[in-house]
């Protein structure tokens, strides 16, 4: 498996399914950015305070499953699939719904000496509210 690969999975087994918030600091570059369907985000203080705490405390029980991958020596495209349960605080402006959601993305990463340096975001927030009011299509 490549390095880009390990980085990955434990980006996502490490970061999110384990819930280990320091190692935010190991894989993202102080100066990486991230590029979300919510905006830009810079370094790994950001990333915690406006991605990552916010979608757990309104999902605490997500999990996300990488489907697949596919890159090169610098970049990496994981394909996901994330569920979880609208238990905790509002998401979307939406309150708690105690719906199960489960939504389907892309994230491209690009490193530079081990680090995340940009990353790409890709999911369907209209159809993630959709889940959260009862009316949209599950990914």
């Amino acid at each position: 498996m490549s390095t880009q690969r390990t980085l990955a999975r434990r980006w996502f087994e490490e970061v999110w399914n384990d819930r280990r918030p320091e190692v935010v600091h190991e894989l993202i570059a102080p100066e990486g950015v991230g590029h979300l369907p919510s905006g830009d985000v810079v370094g790994p203080e950001l990333f915690l305070e406006r991605v990552y705490r916010p979608f757990l405390a309104a999902f605490p029980d997500l999990h996300i499953a990488i489907e697949d991958t596919l890159g090169d020596e610098d970049d990496i495209a994981v394909r996901w699939y994330a569920t979880g349960s609208h238990t905790g605080e509002p998401f979307l402006g939406i309150p708690a719904s105690g719906r199960r959601i489960s939504l389907r993305g892309i994230t491209w990463i690009r490193y530079r000496d081990g680090r995340m340096v940009e990353g790409w975001d890709c999911w369907d927030t209209a159809a993630l509210a959709g889940q959260l009011r009862g009316d949209g299509p599950r990914g």
